[in-house]
């Protein structure tokens, strides 16, 4: 099974995994479509993909604009074969800290904003028969550990959801895949917020690039390739990637 002409739609597009995911599988023929806040990196990254991509600036907490997103992709091209959920946020801090601003954008941001992608694809896809949705979990949908207990619970709250529509949606050819990255190599890291936390994990994107410490976003974008480039009658349900070293 090739990705050749398929026609993804990414959000969380404009760096990280979500622009590198972008660029590769388009190096493999697939049509990409591609959604995230700023215009300007967006811009930059159609403009370094070619005729193989398109972009609409797009806020997954505000479901018009993922229907928008979607509604690109079908106008463009006249299907979605692959939806990838891939914004995310992850700012850190014990339950004590009582952050309720920071709380709810991680539940708005992390769990509607799948909500949205899978709510307003579904439709395509189920007059297709046929499609694959994956978002973007973590190893903390897998592991729970200090300071990220909301954090842990939105990316324990997308393995359900994706679980749940595995079930569902099976019947009408939708098949369904989270990557859980361990430490990543992004701008994720700038959305921490707890200082000690922040630099602890920037000590981790900064390490030397063969040290095991941390992944590159290259090495979640073949994860992702992984998932797509299989038979349909293969369900690729979850793939957990960490750094070699890394110890939870």
């Amino acid at each position: 099974m090739s990705v050749q002409n398929k026609v993804v739609v990414i959000t969380g597009a404009s760096s990280g995994i979500g622009a590198a995911t972008a660029k590769l599988l388009a190096s493999q023929g697939a049509k990409v479509v591609l959604g995230a806040r700023r215009q300007d990196r967006l811009e930059a990254l159609v403009q370094e993909i070619g005729d193989n991509a398109r972009y609409q600036v797009t806020d997954v907490t505000h479901r018009q604009e993922v229907h928008d997103l979607i509604q690109l992709a079908v106008d463009t091209y006249g299907r979605v074969d692959v939806l990838y959920n891939n914004a995310g946020t992850m700012p850190q801090g014990n339950l004590s800290d009582r952050d309720y601003a920071k709380w709810e954008m991680m539940l708005n941001v992390n769990i509607m904003g799948v909500l949205n992608g899978i709510g307003e694809v579904l439709p395509v896809m189920q007059a297709q028969r046929d499609g694959l949705i994956i978002t973007t979990d973590s190893v903390a949908g897998h592991v729970v550990y200090p300071a990220s207990a909301v954090y842990n619970g939105t990316k324990y709250a997308v393995r359900a959801i994706m679980e749940g529509l595995r079930q569902e949606e099976k019947g009408h050819g939708i098949r369904s895949t989270i990557v859980s990255p361990g430490a990543v190599r992004t701008e994720l890291v700038n959305t921490i917020g707890d200082p000690q936390v922040k630099q602890a994990v920037g000590q981790l994107m900064n390490s030397d690039q063969d040290s095991g410490l941390a992944l590159d976003p290259e090495d979640v974008a073949r994860a992702v390739l992984f998932a797509i480039d299989q038979p349909k009658h293969v369900a690729v349900s979850e793939v957990l990637v960490r750094p070699s070293d890394q110890e939870v």
